[in-house]
């Protein structure tokens, strides 16, 4: 099934339909396109994005525009921005075949705002072999700064999956930065300096096939040997989700570590599959792709072995879900792990493979 997104224009309430506040303006459009609009609109809005008094909206044919329009010009004042070019310091263009997201402008001005615009750029963002821990007998730096660049980063990840795994580890040393943290994070704004018009590439025409990748480092850290894991989620091609976090508990084995993140990643594609059915689209099995055979073949064992107890009895949910049907684990070997990029610190080869593989481009 190929679905062809159209043009995207943004929506600008005025002040007096938000008067009453945002949620209230929000809420009384959302009833709007229930009541008033559902069939004919509403379930033709693929992509919809709401923030504050803004909306982002897919375009349609002239006649569906037209129609679109005036119901809602009759219910909202409100003004037609145009076609979408840039949107919460996020760049989009627009192209016959394609959509382009990337966060060059913002990459630029926080290099200015730290003194980093003119610093030698680096091909990765960490060092594969880096160990980061609390260095306790390290130089103390200001946190005010550190926690500053921090933030600027964070809010990069939103377009730039490849810092992820680097941003999130970073994050964990704000409370007492050493002069070694701060080093990390600048070879983070150096990587960026290297790669400031990466970002995510959306072809127009693409399979609804919602697919997933999980992997865990085991016992990634270096402080209390916590296993990181990662998941990310494609919709045909197309990059739609990622995430990388420290686990709560300590894995005993790489099977707990593995399967406890596969079981985080069938909970976000669960989500995901329930928001495309309010579509009336139905992706049927999710594939859930991990690189770790005791954990695929432990989803499909429902016999309770007593070595595998002490894993949390709250991720086995993901073992109904294989017996429904509406997951299925697949092995994939480690050099097509497209998590890997989210879950550690990679060489500029492999990086740079799984930068392409997951959509990331510069059209620079």
């Amino acid at each position: 099934m190929l679905m062809k997104l159209r043009s995207l224009s943004i929506l600008r309430f005025s002040a007096e339909a938000g008067k009453s506040g945002p949620k209230l303006c929000f809420d009384k459009f959302w009833a709007f396109m229930l009541q008033v609009a559902s069939v004919q609109l509403f379930t033709a809005t693929i992509l919809l994005l709401s923030y504050s008094a803004r909306l982002i909206i897919p375009d349609m044919n002239p006649e569906k525009h037209k129609i679109t329009s005036n119901l809602m010009q009759g219910e909202f004042e409100m003004s037609m921005m145009g076609e979408l070019s840039f949107f919460l310091v996020h760049q989009i263009k627009q192209r016959k075949d394609e959509i382009f997201i990337n966060q060059a402008k913002y990459i630029k001005e926080k290099l200015k705002k730290f003194g980093l615009e003119n610093v030698k750029p680096q091909a990765t963002p960490m060092s594969s072999s880096i160990k980061l821990d609390k260095d306790a007998e390290g130089k103390c730096v200001d946190s005010k700064l550190y926690r500053s660049m921090i933030g600027s980063l964070l809010y990069l990840t939103a377009s730039r999956p490849d810092i992820m795994f680097s941003v999130c580890l970073c994050t964990r040393f704000q409370a007492n930065p050493k002069e070694s943290h701060l080093k990390a994070v600048k070879r983070i704004f150096r990587y960026l300096q290297d790669t400031p018009s990466l970002g995510l590439w959306y072809p127009r025409d693409y399979t609804i096939d919602l697919h997933a990748y999980s992997d865990a480092d085991y016992g990634g850290c270096k402080i209390d040997r916590k296993s990181t894991y990662s998941t990310c989620q494609f919709l045909g091609n197309m990059l739609i989700y990622w995430f990388s976090k420290k686990q709560n508990s300590v894995a005993l084995s790489t099977t707990e570590a593995e399967y406890i993140s596969a079981s985080s990643c069938c909970a976000q594609g669960l989500w995901m599959k329930q928001q495309l059915l309010d579509y009336e689209i139905d992706v049927g099995t999710i594939p859930i792709k991990c690189d770790n055979t005791s954990a695929t073949c432990f989803t499909n064992n429902l016999i309770q072995h007593s070595r595998t107890k002490h894993i949390e009895i709250i991720h086995h949910f993901i073992r109904d879900h294989v017996s429904k049907n509406d997951i299925v684990l697949e092995y994939v070997d480690t050099l097509h792990q497209l998590a890997d990029i989210i879950t550690k610190p990679l060489d500029k080869e492999r990086l740079w493979k799984l930068r392409r593989d997951l959509g990331l481009m510069d059209l620079s």
